[in-house]
């Protein structure tokens, strides 16, 4: 297996600059009874704020919004328990034509509900 290599600052800052306007500024919360807890400062980063309630939106985002024409027209298979799915199927955010996905048959029912509510027409 190949490894990739680590993002640099300058590659985390082009995909900020891409998801910029779709994919929203998410809280960083602090709470002083967890800190005293920890014994420690803790900051959550809110993610459950993002759309489709997930960072993978961040990711998912970044990694369709490469793609060239061809790629954009022969559109997107995914293996996903809903966050890319959805993600594919709201036009308005998604730099990709949507194709059929496929999600794993373990997942609990009402994810499977969420899924069938967004499926494409």
């Amino acid at each position: 297996m190949s490894s990739l290599p680590a993002p640099t600052y300058d590659d985390v800052a082009d995909a900020a600059r891409r998801i910029e306007g779709f994919a929203h500024r998410t809280p960083v919360l602090t709470s002083r009874t967890a800190d005293e807890i920890a014994g420690a400062s803790l900051f959550f980063k809110c993610e459950n704020f993002q759309r489709m309630g997930a960072f993978k939106f961040r990711g998912a985002y970044n990694a369709i919004s490469h793609f060239d024409d061809r790629q954009r027209a022969a559109g997107v298979i995914t293996y996903s328990s809903v966050i890319t799915h959805r993600l594919l199927r709201c036009p308005r955010s998604s730099p990709a034509s949507a194709r059929p996905s496929s999600c794993p048959r373990t997942r609990p029912p009402q994810r499977w509900q969420r899924r069938t509510a967004t499926a494409a027409k």
